[in-house]
């Protein structure tokens, strides 16, 4: 373990920078704590916080100066390494005939992610199963992922819709990551924990002033990260739900949901694991000119199951136990893992307030299965 200094963190960035690296980073804007492109430390949301409940978000000012003083926003990382809007390729008329030229999208970018929690390391490790580690690789997503430089950030506060140690992905960065940062103010000092995971970590590491970081500091920390474990702003139990919720599909709770669902995708749109997409084909008044672009989408849509004899999920009540039950049960016979990983995005942004950790315990609580009570 290392201290990096407050004010030597901008060497960090300069390192980066020089290296070719796009830094995309927090930042304050609009109200909201988002993911964009930043240059020093000085784009930083320095003395922000974010206060998050279901269906609530605000942001608010801390009684310190912490740099990295909030949970997660409504951006994730999927939104540089997945694009919402990606050009596949281009068709133009030659003759009789048309020329197609593959898009390369964003597949040259060279990002270095600023500021990844421990959850979010989890959620990219979730996609990197989707898009490079099965049997069709997603060329762009693998591109840039392969490019990239992750900065992690350990978890020293919970939000208060944060559950991301029920599923066993913080607040503690374990793996993932080029280098991880641990942000400690304690009394008249602020500086960074740092640790690297990589060959590359360490080079840039060593482009960075610093020193060893010695037991009280080393203590510090770890008394920082045992505070935000016991400080979650849910909880969601694990044991046999994937069993709940198979042995209930047929249970009369997701009647009740749906009463409540707006069937709007924002939980899926904020969601950094959810990977659903459509492709919609563009062309010009004279027909010489034509493109297809891939899009985000959502299971809560109408048209996503639609096929040639009709629509599969009608309802707001199976669109919904869809996407819960893919998140909690499917996804583990998919993948060998949870599709969610606590960050509690769906809670605060559900314009209604729909509570996944609630609406699991209800459906445990009530179960159909004599096993499970």
């Amino acid at each position: 373990m290392y201290v990096i200094e407050l004010k030597d963190l901008d060497a960090l960035f300069h390192a980066l920078r020089g290296r070719g690296y796009t830094l995309i980073g927090p930042t304050l804007r609009d109200g909201a704590i988002i993911f964009d492109q930043v240059s020093s430390v000085a784009d930083l949301p320095k003395g922000w916080t974010e206060v998050q409940e279901a269906s609530t978000y605000s942001v608010s000012r801390r009684d310190d100066e912490a740099l990295f003083g909030y949970t997660v926003g409504p951006h994730s990382w999927k939104r540089f390494l997945f694009p919402p809007r990606l050009k596949l390729f281009v068709a133009s008329r030659a003759g009789k005939g048309f020329e197609v030229t593959p898009s390369t999208g964003n597949a040259a970018s060279k990002y270095a992610f600023i500021g990844v929690r421990s959850c979010e390391l989890h959620a990219i490790a979730l996609q990197d199963k989707v898009f490079v580690g099965g049997q069709y690789a997603d060329q762009n997503y693998s591109a840039i992922r392969k490019e990239a430089f992750i900065v992690a950030v350990n978890c020293v506060d919970a939000g208060g819709t944060c559950f991301c140690v029920s599923m066993n992905t913080g607040p503690r960065a374990e793996g993932g990551y080029d280098l991880a940062l641990t942000e400690i103010i304690d009394g008249g000092s602020h500086y960074f924990l740092a640790d690297a995971g990589t060959e590359i970590g360490e080079t840039i590491l060593h482009e960075v002033p610093y020193r060893g970081a010695n037991e009280a500091e080393k203590e510090t920390a770890e008394r920082a990260l045992a505070a935000a474990a016991g400080k979650m702003g849910r909880r969601m139990e694990t044991e046999n739900l994937r069993q709940v919720l198979n042995d209930n599909f047929e249970h009369p709770h997701w009647e009740e949901l749906a009463k409540r669902c707006l069937a709007c995708a924002n939980c899926t749109m904020v969601c950094p694991t959810c990977f659903c997409s459509t492709v919609e084909d563009v062309t010009d008044l004279t027909g010489d000119h034509a493109e297809r672009w891939r899009r985000w989408d959502s299971c809560f849509t109408a048209d996503f199951t639609r096929v040639a004899g009709g629509n599969i999920r009608m309802s707001t009540k199976t669109r919904y136990r869809q996407w819960m039950t893919h998140k909690l049960a499917n996804w583990v016979d998919q993948f060998g893992t949870f599709g969610c990983v606590g960050c509690g995005r769906c809670i605060t942004w559900c314009p209604v307030g729909i509570d996944i950790t609630a609406e699991a315990a209800t459906l445990r609580e009530n179960s159909f299965s004599p096993t499970i009570g």
